[in-house]
C-alpha cells in the first residue's frame, strides 16, 4: 500500500499550493470559456435562422434585422453547423495537443500556457462578441476561428499537467490529481453560471464576460507560477527524488518489484541522490507512443471522451429541447453533471492510491456506468430527479475521465524508461489528450441533431464496451501484481 495521503501531503510547502492553485484555477478558467459556447447554442441558433422559423427569436434581437442576419434557412441547418463546429475544434484541439505536448517539453511551460490561455481568449472574443457588435456573420470566418481556438487552447492542458507533475511526486497522485482534475469541472459549472447570468443581454456578452476573465488568469500565470521546484528561490528539491517516484502504476517489471520490495523490508538503505551532469533532454514523439501503458489508455480514452464529450457540447441543448425547460435552467441544471465528475475523480483517485493500481478502479466505475446511463435515459421532466441522475451519471464516467487525463497521465510520464529523460510529460500528456479529444471529434460528427440523443444511448455503450477491452491487458496485469503482492507479504508473516 502506498504512503498515506496525510504522509505525502505533509511534504508539500506554500509553493505546492501557489502552483496547485495557479494551474487549476488556470484551466478552470480554459473551461468556463469553452462552456460558454456550448451555453448559448440555443441563443445562437435563433440568431442564425429567421425569426418567422424560430419561436424564440423575438427574445434576442428586434425582429426587422432577422432577415439580414440568418444564416441558415432553419434551425436544423443551424444546429448541424453547431455541431460541424464542434468536430473542428475537437479535431484541430487534437492535433494542436500533439504538437504542444512536444513544444512544452522543449520550451518554458509558463511561456506556452501563458500564450495559450491569452490568446485563446482573443479569438472567443472576436468569434462571439466582436462579430455580434459588427454584425459580422459568415460560416467561413466562424470555421476559421474555431480552428485556431482549437490549436490554442491545445496548450493549455499539456502544460498545466507537466508542471504539476514536475512538483508533486508519485506519493499521493491519484488523490492530488484526483482533486486537481476537477478544474475542468468548476471551470463548466463557472462557465454556465456566468453565461446564465448574463444571457438575458444576448450570447455576446456571455462570449465577453469569460474571454475578459480569461485573458486576465493568463496574465496573471505568466507573472506568478513557477513551473519546477528548481525555479523557486528557496531551492526547493523536486519531489521526484523519491526513490520509487519514477516507476508507475503500470510497469512490464511490476510482480518482480512488489516481490523484491517485500524480501528487503527493513534493509533498506538510503543513498544520496547526485544531481544530473545536465539538463535532460525532452523525449522524441515516436518514442513516448511507444511507452508501455501510453497507447491502450490513449485508446480508451478516445472511447471515454466522446461519451463525456457529448454531455459536455450537448446537454443544455438537450435539456432545453427535450424538455422545453428555459436556456437558462438548463444551464444550470447540467452543472450536475459537472458536480458528479468532480466527486468521483477525487474519490476514484483516492482508492486507487490505497489500492496502488488504476485500472481496476476504472473498469469498475464504468460497469456502474451502465446502470446509470440506463437510468437518466428514462429521466421524467423534474429537475430535481434529472439533477440528482445527471450526478450519478457524472461520478462514474467525468471521474474515470479526470483520472485517466491527469493522473494516469502523470504515471505514464515518469516511468523507468524516462530517467535520463524527465522531459516526457508534457508530450505523453498530449498524446493521451489528443487522442481523446480525436475519438471526442469522432462522436461530435453523429451528434448534431437533438433527436439523436437518445440514439446515442446505443453508441455509449459500443464506447464503454471498447474501453474495458483496451484496458483489459493492463487490467490483469495489474490484477496478477496485486495477488503477487499479497503473496509476498504473506510470506513475510
Amino acid at each position: 500500500m502506498p504512503p498515506s495521503c496525510c504522509a505525502s501531503l505533509s511534504q508539500y510547502t506554500h509553493h505546492h499550493l501557489v502552483v496547485f492553485l495557479l494551474t487549476f484555477f488556470s484551466y478552470v478558467l480554459l473551461h468556463a470559456s469553452r462552456k460558454t459556447f456550448s451555453n448559448v447554442k440555443v441563443s445562437i441558433s435563433a440568431q442564425w435562422t429567421p425569426f418567422i422559423l424560430n419561436d424564440s427569436s423575438p427574445d434576442f434581437s428586434p425582429g426587422e434585422t432577422w432577415q439580414d442576419n440568418r444564416l441558415f434557412e432553419d434551425e436544423k441547418q443551424a444546429t448541424l453547423f453547431l455541431g460541424i463546429l464542434d468536430s473542428i475544434f475537437l479535431f484541430s484541439y487534437a492535433v494542436g495537443l500533439y504538437l504542444s505536448g512536444m513544444i512544452g517539453d522543449r520550451v518554458n511551460l509558463r511561456y506556452v500556457l501563458c500564450f495559450g490561455l491569452c490568446g485563446s481568449a482573443a479569438v472567443e472574443f472576436v468569434f462571439g462578441t466582436l462579430t455580434e457588435w459588427l454584425h459580422i456573420y459568415n460560416i467561413y470566418l466562424y470555421s476559421s476561428l474555431w480552428v485556431l481556438n482549437g490549436l490554442l487552447q491545445s496548450a493549455v492542458w499539456p502544460c498545466v499537467v507537466a508542471v504539476m507533475g514536475n512538483w508533486f511526486g508519485k506519493a499521493g497522485r491519484g488523490f492530488v490529481f484526483g482533486l486537481w482534475s476537477a478544474c475542468a469541472s468548476v471551470g463548466n459549472i463557472l462557465g454556465a453560471f456566468l453565461a446564465s447570468s448574463v444571457l438575458k443581454y444576448g450570447y455576446e456578452y456571455a462570449f465577453l464576460v469569460t474571454s475578459v476573465v480569461q485573458f486576465a488568469g493568463g496574465v496573471v500565470v505568466f507573472f506568478g507560477l513557477l513551473t519546477s521546484p528548481k525555479e523557486s528561490e528557496t531551492g526547493l528539491s523536486p519531489i521526484e527524488t523519491d526513490t520509487d517516484s519514477h516507476k508507475p502504476l503500470m510497469s512490464d517489471e511490476e510482480d518482480e518489484v512488489e516481490v523484491e520490495k517485500y524480501s528487503r523490508r527493513g534493509q533498506s538503505v538510503e543513498q544520496p541522490v547526485e544531481p544530473p551532469a545536465e539538463s535532460p533532454q525532452a523525449i522524441g514523439f515516436l518514442k513516448a507512443f511507444c511507452l508501455p501503458g501510453v497507447l491502450p489508455y490513449s485508446l480508451a480514452y478516445a472511447c471515454l471522451k466522446l461519451v463525456n464529450y457529448s454531455f459536455f457540447f450537448w446537454l443544455p441543448f438537450y435539456l432545453s429541447n427535450n424538455y422545453k425547460w428555459k436556456e437558462a435552467q438548463a444551464d444550470r441544471l447540467s452543472v450536475w453533471y459537472d458536480v458528479g465528475g468532480i466527486i468521483g475523480g477525487t474519490f476514484q483517485g483516492l482508492i486507487s492510491d490505497f489500492m496502488g493500481k488504476r485500472a481496476p478502479v476504472l473498469v469498475v466505475s464504468l460497469m456502474l456506468a451502465i446502470g446509470a446511463l440506463v437510468g437518466y435515459s428514462r429521466s421524467p421532466n423534474d429537475q430535481v430527479i434529472n439533477g440528482v441522475l445527471l450526478a450519478i451519471t457524472g461520478l462514474f464516467i467525468g471521474g474515470p475521465s479526470n483520472i485517466i487525463s491527469s493522473a494516469i497521465s502523470a504515471d505514464l510520464g515518469r516511468q523507468d524508461a524516462l530517467r535520463g529523460s524527465k522531459e516526457a510529460l508534457a508530450t505523453v500528456t498530449g498524446i493521451v489528450d489528443g487522442t481523446g479529444s480525436i475519438g471526442a471529434a469522432a462522436g461530435q460528427v453523429k451528434m448534431k441533431k437533438k433527436s439523436n440523443w437518445r440514439i446515442k444511448q446505443n453508441e455509449f455503450g459500443s464506447m464503454r464496451a471498447c474501453f474495458i477491452v483496451f484496458i483489459t491487458p493492463l487490467l490483469v496485469r495489474e490484477l496478477r501484481a496485486m495477488w503477487t503482492e499479497r503473496r509476498a507479504r504473506q510470506r513475510q508473516l
